[in-house]
């Protein structure tokens, strides 16, 4: 992987104060070609004042997002031919654990199905986390390059992706990048912009079954929810009592635990508890002989952590169980869990 970094901004002493913590930081990566750091002279760019106020947009704010345009335009000119596959990223994002080989994984059963792609999505963001072949970056250059002032790049690359013969998004869950920064680089504005569907970390959940008696709808089953990726568990009307059960591969001290479910507002899991169990039922091996609570739901949610500082023994379950019937259906997007070793 190498990582091509643009300086954008034309301050001479900003540019140089820069360099410098990025030479001083970086020296190994720098050498070994890991990093590459440009900068284009203001001279090449085209005509950044007295553009057309499409949208109605302030001509600051046109000036500054047509410059944007024509900085990726550079960016991606330069990186055409250092790779197989070009990902834009801003400079204020935070990665998931793993996130260069799940985008491996996701490109490798893209390139495995029917039909074409010109842009995967990693983050639903803005221009985070999208991913080009290397083949289309000189097309993609000229098309920003042409329209900077049109539009912001947001927008101008979803119209690229359609000439290109893609139709539909195609976005991956969860996210692997999150836009870390508050304030806007256009004056400086508040901007508390998060994607929610990123995960930090999105495989610590550990080997497990997971098991339910609420009624599945489709396909949509229980371990859906477990692991990571686009899928949840989608069930019928819960009756009290009904739970899901996740039956742990191996003992495991339990830290901390992120149940959500619904949709939209919809689909909640109205009452419920989440608990911890022991001791794993020999005959039937899909639930354990005693549990714990933890605590309940609160608006279909539950989160919690420190759970070792009260549970330090390892925990073979982990249940979600119904405390009251619901007419409406229960959707359970994610059962997120972190771990540590257990001390046996």
């Amino acid at each position: 992987m190498v990582v091509v970094v643009l300086i954008a901004d034309f301050d001479v002493t900003w540019i140089s104060r820069t360099i410098r913590e990025i030479n001083s930081t970086f020296a190994s990566e720098l050498e070994q070609g890991q990093l590459v750091v440009i900068h284009v002279s203001q001279e090449w760019y085209p005509p950044l004042t007295g553009l057309k106020r499409n949208y109605n947009d302030a001509p600051d704010r046109v000036t500054f997002r047509s410059k944007q345009n024509v900085d990726y335009s550079f960016l991606i000119h330069y990186s055409a031919g250092l790779g197989k596959y070009y990902l834009q990223l801003e400079d204020d994002v935070f990665s998931a654990k793993n996130f260069l080989t799940t985008i491996r994984k996701h490109i490798e059963e893209q390139n495995m199905k029917k039909g074409t792609w010109a842009m995967l999505e990693f983050s639903a963001l803005g221009y985070i986390g999208k991913l080009y072949r290397s083949s289309s970056l000189p097309l993609l250059a000229r098309f920003l390059l042409l329209f900077y002032q049109e539009m912001p790049c947001d927008w101008l690359m979803t119209h690229f992706r359609e000439l290109m013969t893609q139709r539909e998004t195609i976005l991956f869950k969860p996210s692997l990048f999150q836009h870390m920064g508050t304030f806007s680089s256009f004056q400086g504005t508040y901007n508390k912009l998060k994607d929610k569907d990123f995960e930090q970390g999105v495989y610590t959940n550990p080997s497990a079954e997971v098991y339910s008696n609420i009624s599945t709808y489709q396909k949509n089953l229980p371990k859906l929810a477990w692991e990571a990726g686009e899928g949840f568990f989608w069930g019928r009307s819960p009756g009290r009592g009904d739970h899901l059960t996740v039956v742990f591969q191996e003992p495991t001290v339990v830290t901390g635990i992120l149940v959500e479910t619904g949709s939209g507002g919809k689909d909640l899991l109205d009452s419920g508890q989440v608990e911890l169990g022991q001791e794993v039922l020999t005959k039937e091996k899909q639930s354990c002989k005693r549990f714990q609570s933890l605590g309940a739901f609160i608006n279909g949610k539950f989160e919690m952590q420190g759970i070792d500082k009260l549970h330090s023994s390892a925990s073979s379950c982990l249940r979600i169980l119904v405390t009251a019937g619901q007419k409406d259906w229960v959707i359970v997007q994610k059962i997120r869990i972190t771990t540590k070793q257990s001390a046996s």
